[in-house]
């Protein structure tokens, strides 16, 4: 499969490369690592990648504008995106050829080509192992691409704590910190806290619920964004702030919007992406994100959440 992408690639003179709405690391560090990957690779090339850009993710890249036409005759890839409906940007349909590289289940077999790898810790490591494939016949990673793809990895991995790190994996951070990857620099960037956001988790470690069964939920409402001046897309990344709690089976972060209710779902164990699909979302087996659009239906999401945990 990876040859027959490369094998595209060659064939058409302009790329468009495309993610997932609110992307985090890993979407981004797949898409705009292929995307610097290939234009170090292939100079003559026209290369773009595009998508709404993420102020919380500025330090990775800003995306490109390009108009309708630069679609005629292009070969669009999607990194890191299960479902069409999700991905950023809906004019990748128009494109002349449309390639899925992904590690999610693959519930949404949409595109001419898929390269999905479930057993991969994050889309950035398959753009890895792309290139590993293709640099005896041509490809380049330079230090940028490097940045991005290695981010991507931690992202996904929680920083090589979650259960999807395997040695391939730790390998491969190895390789690009050699490449000259300052990984203290990056993990600055990444994990750095604002005021605003640290009391944001202050509020989470004090208010959040757990039952008798193992799962535990917060509710974050827009007058908690409001009282912490915190944004929804800065605030997504918090969920993991319950991930030590002694006695946590799976847990759910709640984040109202302005005309729905986000919901994120984490699990040490127990596999919770089949309950995300019954609300709008999906993911993978331990983490998982959905939609919901009234409090009453996050309510049943937790007492559906907790029957999963009294049955593991």
């Amino acid at each position: 499969m990876k040859e027959q992408i490369l094998e595209k690639i060659r064939q058409y003179d302009t790329i468009i490369i495309h993610r997932h709405v609110r992307p985090d690391p890993d979407a981004l560090g797949s898409q705009c690592g292929l995307g610097v990957m290939l234009q170090d690779s292939f100079p003559d090339k026209r290369v773009y990648m595009v998508g709404a850009d993420e102020e919380t993710l500025s330090y990775m890249r800003v995306m490109d504008q390009i108009d309708d036409r630069t679609y005629e005759e292009a070969l669009v890839i999607v990194c890191d995106t299960a479902n069409q409906e999700r991905v950023c940007d809906q004019r990748y349909k128009t494109g002349a050829y449309v390639i899925k590289i992904d590690h999610h289940p693959n519930e949404d077999p949409y595109g001419d080509m898929l390269w999905v790898e479930t057993s991969a810790s994050s889309c950035s490591e398959m753009i890895y192992e792309l290139y590993l494939h293709g640099k005896e016949s041509g490809l380049r990673m330079g230090i940028e691409a490097a940045r991005l793809i290695f981010a991507g990895i931690v992202g996904d991995t929680g920083r090589f704590i979650y259960p999807s790190t395997s040695a391939k994996t730790l390998r491969y951070a190895s390789e690009l910190t050699e490449m000259g990857v300052s990984f203290p620099t990056l993990y600055e960037e990444m994990y750095r806290t604002s005021p605003r956001l640290a009391k944001l988790n202050g509020y989470i470690l004090q208010n959040f619920e757990m039952n008798e069964q193992g799962a535990a939920f917060v509710k974050i409402t827009r007058d908690v964004l409001r009282k912490f001046d915190v944004k929804p897309s800065e605030a997504s990344g918090v969920v993991s702030i319950l991930g030590n709690i002694e006695g946590l089976k799976a847990w759910v972060l709640f984040l109202e919007e302005e005309d729905s209710i986000r919901v994120r779902l984490r699990s040490k164990g127990i596999v919770i992406n089949t309950l995300a699909m019954k609300y709008n979302g999906g993911g993978h087996p331990l983490a998982s994100g959905a939609t919901v659009y009234s409090w009453d239906e996050a309510d049943r999401v937790v007492a559906e959440l907790t029957a999963l945990c009294e049955g593991y």
